[in-house]
């Protein structure tokens, strides 16, 4: 027996794979997607979610990208899954995702090719957007240039191309890297842990899409529950998922706040006080050396051009060129 069938569930009510029917929209992940979509509605170039370990950001990122008409938008979700990219393959992976053909290997072509394909895109009567998750992976200043000439690509009365950057709080200092384009963003929006009721709720939710008709865990391990995981969901996932494996282990009928307490200890997982951030005991006695302070270079004037805007240009002379023959 194992203790879907103890507590009569149909399946994992706690699993931290990114399934869309357990999305709990609690009140500021409503608020957040509304305010996503508003920046990709309107084309307002770039948005940016930012939220620590666990807040439940790529869940947030999918839930965006389901949220998106095809009839209205051309979009694409690209994950970043290390930080050795460079602006080549990130600008093919861009145009493979927004549907250019054989992407050419040589940048000027490149850039053209999928100029053309956003402006189809465009007269379609549809909007190219593409979000990134872990985007606190691309931590080179000439990434942040390639992002920036990408937001030039325009027509008169909007842009062509929005981004949505999901991440940890370290984006911020990705984009400090290149100033102008830290000016663009358009829109900022952070996803803090749970309260208590959202963590119940939360709790509940997931239990009843799961096929559960009532309540496994007493309000005391809730309240339990929400103090060791400081509220953030992917550290609830993984204490309620063991709970129930040890509630039916000593066929507990309800989840209580001493199983919990085991559960976390067990783990290897403590509270930071006021912080709510879960840490390793093992790592406890350790001090904590703080990221040495980064100070931006100071916005130019006019924006120094990057190797896209470069490329942009010879593209325009020779534009202008052909339409004078």
């Amino acid at each position: 027996m194992d203790y879907l069938e103890y507590y009569q569930l149909e399946q994992e009510p706690f699993s931290n794979a990114p399934v869309s029917r357990f999305y709990y929209d609690s009140s500021q992940h409503s608020q957040a997607l509304v305010r996503l979509m508003y920046a990709l509605n309107a084309m307002k170039g770039l948005a940016v979610l930012v939220g620590d370990i666990g807040a439940g950001k790529t869940t947030l990122a999918r839930r965006l990208l389901d949220a998106l008409d095809e009839r209205e938008y051309e979009a694409a979700l690209l994950v970043i899954i290390h930080r050795d990219i460079t602006s080549d393959w990130l600008l093919r992976r861009i145009a493979l995702q927004l549907g250019v053909d054989r992407p050419d290997q040589d940048k000027l072509l490149l850039l053209s090719q999928l100029y053309r394909r956003l402006v189809e895109i465009y007269e379609a009567g549809k909007k190219a957007v593409v979000i990134i998750d872990e985007a606190q992976m691309l931590d080179t200043r000439a990434l942040m240039e390639e992002f920036r000439g990408l937001l030039n690509l325009e027509v008169p009365e909007r842009k062509l191309l929005s981004f949505v950057f999901f991440g940890l709080p370290e984006i911020e200092t990705n984009l400090a890297k290149d100033p102008p384009l830290a000016q663009r963003v358009a829109l900022r929006v952070r996803l803090d842990p749970f309260d208590r009721p959202s963590t119940d709720a939360y709790v509940r939710h997931r239990l009843r899409i799961a096929g559960g008709n009532r309540q496994l865990f007493a309000p005391e391990a809730v309240d339990e529950l929400h103090r060791v995981t400081g509220g953030v969901p992917r550290v609830i996932n993984t204490i309620c998922d063991n709970a129930l494996l040890e509630g039916m282990l000593n066929r507990l009928e309800i989840i209580d706040a001493p199983l919990i307490r085991s559960v976390a200890a067990n783990l290897g997982l403590t509270v930071d006080g006021a912080a709510s951030a879960l840490r390793p005991l093992t790592n406890a006695s350790l001090p904590v050396i703080p990221a040495p302070p980064v100070t931006p270079r100071p916005a130019l004037l006019e924006p120094y051009p990057t190797s896209t805007e470069r490329a942009l240009d010879e593209i325009d002379k020779v534009l202008a060129a052909l339409s004078k023959q």
